[in-house]
């Protein structure tokens, strides 16, 4: 009777609520680990949108966190949920000069996720932002986080992670704070051994030029990694391949820059100004990528020329970089989509992160089975 019991118990997939979930790359993370995310909330309607094809099973609700009837909206789940996930924007605490709090107005989205983890009660959470979190105003931003959550009962485990080693083929650095009801938090995920590569990313997608390509399209390579094979399992279909329209002039001084190479090979006349690190230089095909941006469209906002095309990448290349799979459909006008992509958690970074969560989940499940025999 105890192996049934346990058994059951296993069978019922932990319960997550997703706040400013953008697309849903936290989200897709944690459903890979075998998460089921009930709930979600984004303010952006046409990213929101995109979010409900891709997790049809979840509850959207498209609103500004800080206007909701939080009794109304997350009573319901209180006792009920087992991981609070987001990564709430934040403004005022970065501010140099000027010691700002959680209570800050322009910080109101990071007290909002404290209000919803107060009223909804769940085992653990996760909070997901940029890495001066932890260290703006000489930490005084993250000892205010802890009192709170230490005052509602949660032990806390921070770090800074890098996508780049949990197999995202891309530098991307992120805060990460995980949080357990009364007990000590799991630790962050370990670092994986060897990098993912952005031609293990995008080398069978390398055939549109300037202007080329549709929304969705037929594949033209097989996969030629493992990477690859991974991300296109589940998917007949190419979506989100299509190569940005440059000028004449942008593709003029693209035919300047030869592979691994940037801005320090163009003549005088073809120099630019910009305030973005990379501007007119080629990625390098067996590199990890820079971190994925909004606007990874054109060769001047950063390091996102394609490493021998004349162009940048394409919403599907960047998704790629990102770790999202091909079945993955990002959805709207192209400024959207790449929001969508360019703002979302790595799916991979999240899965990892949801992994240590599980495994804390399984410990417990155990160790309560036998107490209770």
């Amino acid at each position: 009777m105890l192996h049934l019991s346990v058994s059951r118990r296993c069978q019922m997939k932990p319960k997550v609520i997703d706040l400013f979930a953008g697309v849903g790359g936290m989200s897709l993370g944690f459903e890979q680990m075998g998460f089921d995310v009930v709930f979600a909330n984004e303010y952006d309607v046409s990213i929101a949108d995109a979010y409900k094809i891709n997790h049809p099973n979840t509850d959207m609700l498209v609103a500004d966190i800080t206007t909701v009837d939080f009794e109304e909206t997350f009573s319901r789940y209180f006792g009920e949920i087992d991981v609070i996930i987001g990564g709430p924007p934040c403004q005022g605490f970065s501010q140099k000069g000027q010691r700002k709090t959680i209570h800050d107005e322009r910080n109101f989205l990071f007290k909002s996720f404290v209000r919803v983890v107060e009223k909804v009660r769940p085992k653990y959470f996760v909070m997901e932002n940029v890495p001066n979190l932890l260290t703006a105003e000489r930490g005084y931003f993250k000892k205010e986080l802890e009192k709170l959550f230490n005052d509602m009962g949660y032990e806390l485990n921070m770090g800074v992670l890098n996508a780049s080693d949990y197999g995202v083929p891309q530098n991307r650095r992120r805060a990460i704070i995980i949080g357990k009801q009364g007990d000590v938090a799991p630790s962050l995920p370990t670092p994986q051994e060897g990098k993912v590569t952005i031609w293990d990313a995008i080398s069978d997608l390398a055939y549109l030029n300037s202007g080329e390509g549709s929304e969705k399209q037929e594949y033209r390579n097989p996969p030629q990694s493992s990477y690859q094979e991974t991300l296109r399992k589940e998917s007949t279909i190419l979506y989100n391949h299509v190569a940005t329209n440059h000028s004449a002039l942008a593709l003029e001084r693209l035919s300047l820059i030869p592979p691994n190479s940037g801005k320090e090979v163009l003549p005088e006349e073809h120099l630019t100004k910009s305030i973005y690190s990379g501007t007119w230089t080629r990625m390098r095909k067996n590199e990890v990528s820079v971190t994925i941006t909004t606007r990874f469209d054109t060769p001047s906002s950063g390091k996102f020329t394609h490493p021998f095309l004349n162009r940048a990448i394409t919403v599907r290349e960047a998704a790629r970089i990102q770790s999202f799979p091909d079945s993955f459909h990002f959805v709207g006008a192209k400024g959207s989509q790449m929001k969508q992509v360019g703002n979302a958690v790595p799916p991979l970074l999240a899965k990892a992160i949801a992994q240590v969560i599980m495994k804390d989940i399984e410990v417990y499940k155990e160790d309560t089975a036998y107490a209770k025999a």
